[in-house]
């Protein structure tokens, strides 16, 4: 009797999830942030739908903080594979000033990340929106259902979910709710990069080492890239001091001010397993969004962040 490796479990599961979805709701789509975990949900349902196009369109909150080399990646992607992109960025908030900064991050990330996402949702009437989200990553997430329901102002309730036994998901909503489905739940970082090395899934190169020009933040003592002179003037001056070419890294991505980079050589995904096999650290730990309040994440998705 055949028996399906790990990581054929997950990808037929994630496959499984994401036809449900397209089979249930009407105006589906898929968040893509440009990191790891979306390209690599979305490289599964182009397998889940091949040979016709991804059914989803992808929708991409812009806080115009993002890495340089991420939108370009996300452009050559949508370009080369035929993908109906929409991308949402809260002028409304950049008008009013609002900056990771000036504005602290609470401000800002509420503003430029929850109540774009909100505003985008509404915008477009999608009933459901595919994550990318693992429940490995934070705790929060590890609270959620796979098909979690959100009312009408996209409120999460981790105190009222519906049980999801023997992967039947119920798909059933009320008006003005909506659904955020996460096929990548059951997920662990390694088998995103196990997945990555055995399907040869390109990435955006933020992923890889190279030297970068980088400083060390005073108060998370780790390096932070300088992508742009943005961010220069607002350094201390010990940061500024600290400014030099580094072997870098990111082990995930984000607003480049609120992103930490991690130190490293390596330049292929199986020089990147091998330094998850013995690291010892969170893979969000240079996520400055998880840590600029208490429960910070799960009062973000309560309030209707992904």
């Amino acid at each position: 009797m055949h028996t399906l490796s790990n990581l054929q479990q997950l990808e037929a599961e994630a496959i499984h999830i994401m036809r449900e979805v397209a089979a249930s709701f009407e105006m589906p789509c898929m968040f893509y942030s440009i990191g790891k975990d979306s390209t690599v949900m979305l490289y599964l349902a182009k397998k889940a739908f091949a040979p016709g196009r991804v059914p989803f369109t992808l929708l991409h909150i812009d806080t115009t903080w993002e890495f340089a080399e991420m939108a370009k990646f996300r452009d050559e992607l949508v370009r080369e594979n035929q993908l109906d992109l929409e991308v949402y960025i809260n002028h409304d908030a950049l008008a009013q000033g609002v900056h990771p900064v000036e504005s602290g991050s609470v401000k800002y990330n509420d503003l430029m990340k929850t109540q774009a996402l909100k505003h985008a949702l509404k915008i477009h009437q999608f009933d459901a929106a595919l994550g990318g989200a693992r429940r490995d990553e934070e705790k929060s997430r590890a609270k959620e259902r796979v098909f979690s329901v959100r009312d009408a102002h996209q409120v999460w309730d981790p105190k009222n979910q519906r049980p999801e036994l023997w992967q039947l998901y119920n798909s059933q909503i009320n008006p003005g709710e909506s659904v955020r489905i996460f096929p990548l739940s059951n997920w662990t970082e390694l088998d995103i990069w196990h997945y990555i090395l055995k399907e040869n899934i390109e990435l955006v190169s933020m992923y890889f080492a190279k030297p970068r020009l980088t400083w060390i933040s005073d108060d998370a003592g780790q390096p932070f890239i300088l992508d742009d002179e943005r961010m220069r003037s607002y350094l201390s001056e010990t940061e500024r001091n600290s400014i030099k070419y580094r072997s870098v890294r990111c082990r995930t991505l984000g607003c480049y001010p609120q992103t930490g980079a991690v130190l490293s050589t390596a330049t292929r995904v199986q020089d990147i397993i091998a330094e998850l096999l013995v690291s010892k650290s969170s893979e969000r730990e240079g996520r400055m969004l998880d840590k600029d309040q208490v429960g910070s994440m799960e009062k973000k998705k309560m309030e209707g962040y992904f």
